[in-house]
């Protein structure tokens, strides 16, 4: 370290005085002066230092850049909420991104706020191949994702939902995500709840084995989201992923971790991880998820007849500030099935604070896209009461901080949570943006977040003109070392990086071929049928009705009409979710954590209770609880 009369005359660009610097990596926690040149923490001292631009940050906290590896908030308003939110860096690794090589190339193009990278998505790569009628002429990521879901549905079929892979169509999906790969993708993210009855274990492992080949993470959203029922429990998905991982020696991302079993999914993690294995998961503090009206699980034979919820006291349309019917959510799947739509799990509040408290359990928001009312992106300069969606796409971090500090959360697992422990699994994966962020010391790269520990605090909520509202308690962020946020206020800079591995000259892309693998795997096989094709469902045909789970999204009613017409033979039922979980709180019990609700996640009207607070709602927050 150099002498003090040398940092007392050393301009610096940026200097940060009297704060209380915090680094989770090395538990380094003391009031200190910080000086930044060149984008890079050039000192942290109890010496004077003088530099072109001075904050006073006495009574904050000096932490590194707080890093969402959630983030679909791709767009320049999205990304704005994010920012005042404390966010550096922010990277959609679950739906990831189409065309990778051009997607970073716009990027850099275009000039970014906060440093940006992508997955190689599963879900679009699927697209691309089971959908031909899609065009794609362009990069794709979250932010003009719902165009291409609404083409996809011309002829009433999602292919890339709900069609499986022949070993052809499987190769031309790895070989085109191994090409995102060879161009630096952080790794294959996995929407595997949006496309359950499409995708086969088999697709799932070979992605996860592209990714593997150059020793890149699979970011997932697990299958059997958000089932509480055997044998489809939400933890049997993360089973087939963490076993893949193992063998594979892979990384292993698993997105947020707000299902019924969480704590199972926690303590399997914890446990492969002191076996070496580079596995994590994320939260983020909420009871409501979003996501698109077409997911494949709410669909009426999922939503209403597996899971036993109502649509009018579930799903919340923040566009038209009001609570999906039936007939609301078949109005939007035909006119507008992109749309993002808010979805309220009656069983996840209490278990909010049991998240703050869990090791390598990282906050990652999910923020969605800056839309409007009218359902296009907000311009940058658009006022934050004008945002539609979900606030946690504002206000994630700042509540998560809020939360743990009226928990009693330390302060340094909190900022664990935040910045660090994404920054290290990945950077453990061999991603050398990241192990240069996510700390707080000499050398590092200055992308830094200054907040008030005792006032900062979530402003977004689900009611409608307050979705948006912006953190406060976070008036300094900067990036790269330069400041983007001063005083409470998103300046027009654009000094993001790109967080990517080295393009490679080659690709490792191996195809599957099944005489390869008959020699690999078996000794004398003559006359084995096709990996994915028995013929049996041929058979099975001419016995049994379709299950409802094979249907096209429009053919739910006329499946209901094949039951009736059975004459009482077999029929459908609401799952008896309440009772289920009283049955296995036995069997699991978690001191504190409440598992049931005194009344049946169907009679909880959350949709009104939370985004009205209205007494006139036909349940009240007391059945809730």
């Amino acid at each position: 370290m150099a002498s003090d009369d040398f940092l007392a005359e050393t301009p610096y660009d940026i200097v940060i005085l009297n704060g209380r610097v915090m680094d989770p990596e090395t538990e380094f926690d003391a009031v200190r002066n910080v000086g930044i040149k060149d984008g890079i923490i050039a000192t942290i001292t109890e010496a004077d230092i003088s530099g072109t631009e001075v904050i006073d940050a006495k009574g904050m906290v000096v932490a590194p850049g707080f890093i969402d590896t959630h983030f679909h908030a791709v767009d320049p308003f999205a990304t704005k909420m994010g920012l005042r939110d404390g966010v550096t860096t922010g990277m959609d690794l679950e739906l990831g991104a189409l065309k990778v090589k051009e997607w970073y190339d716009k990027k850099a193009t275009d000039g970014w706020q906060m440093n940006y990278g992508t997955t190689s998505s599963l879900i679009l790569h699927r697209m691309k191949v089971h959908d031909p009628e899609v065009i794609f002429n362009e990069p794709v990521d979250f932010s003009n994702l719902q165009s291409y879901l609404e083409d996809a549905l011309e002829d009433d079929v999602p292919g890339w939902s709900v069609s499986r892979s022949s070993l052809e169509q499987m190769n031309q999906i790895m070989e085109a995500m191994d090409e995102d790969l060879r161009q630096g993708a952080i790794g294959v993210g996995v929407g595997a709840a949006y496309m359950a009855s499409g995708l086969n274990s088999y697709e799932q492992f070979e992605t996860q084995r592209t990714a593997a080949r150059y020793g890149r993470l699979m970011s997932v959203h697990t299958r059997y989201h958000p089932s509480t029922e055997p044998p489809t429990e939400a933890p049997i998905a993360l089973d087939e992923v963490l076993v893949n991982a193992m063998l594979l020696d892979a990384p292993l991302l698993l997105a947020h971790d707000n299902d019924y079993g969480w704590w199972e999914n926690e303590e399997k993690l914890q446990m492969a991880r002191k076996k070496g294995y580079n596995v994590w998961s994320e939260h983020y503090p909420y009871e409501a998820g979003s996501t698109p009206i077409s997911a494949d699980f709410l669909r009426p034979e999922m939503w209403e007849d597996k899971f036993g919820y109502r649509y009018e006291y579930t799903v919340y349309d923040p566009l038209a500030d009001d609570c999906l019917d039936r007939d609301g959510y078949d109005n939007l799947m035909k006119h507008n099935p992109g749309q993002a739509v808010v979805v309220f799990i009656p069983y996840r509040e209490p278990w909010i604070p049991y998240w703050l408290s869990i090791p390598d359990m990282t906050v990652g928001a999910d923020g969605m896209a800056g839309v409007g009312k009218d359902n296009t992106l907000l311009p940058w300069e658009a006022d934050y009461t004008e945002f539609a969606g979900h606030p946690r796409t504002a206000g994630a971090f700042a509540k998560t901080l809020s939360l743990a500090r009226e928990e009693g959360v330390p302060l340094m697992f909190t900022l664990s949570q935040t910045s660090y422990w994404s920054a290290k699994h990945l950077g453990d994966a061999g991603l050398e943006a990241m192990q240069q962020r996510g700390r707080l010391q000499e050398g590092k790269i200055a992308d830094l977040t200054i907040f008030n520990p005792l006032t900062v605090t979530d402003n977004s909520t689900y009611k409608d003109g307050e979705n948006g509202l912006p953190s406060t308690g976070i008036p300094y962020v900067i990036v790269n070392g330069t400041v983007v946020v001063k005083d409470s206020v998103v300046l027009p800079v654009k000094p993001g990086q790109s967080i990517r591995y080295p393009v490679e000259n080659q690709g490792r892309w191996e195809e599957l071929d099944k005489e390869k693998w008959l020699k690999e795997f078996t000794i004398i096989a003559p006359n084995i049928p096709d990996l994915d094709y028995t013929g049996a469902h041929e058979k099975l045909s001419k016995f049994t009705i379709s299950t409802p789970s094979f249907f096209n999204l429009d053919d739910c009613r006329e499946a209901d009409q094949k039951l009736r017409d059975l004459g009482g033979l077999t029929k459908t039922r609401r799952s008896p979710i309440h009772t289920s979980i009283q049955q296995r709180q036995k069997l699991y019990p978690l001191k504190g954590v409440s598992l049931n609700t005194s009344t049946p996640p169907q009679d909880i009207n959350l949709c009104c209770i939370k985004t009205k607070g209205d007494k006139s709602c036909d349940s009240t927050e007391d059945s809730y609880q």
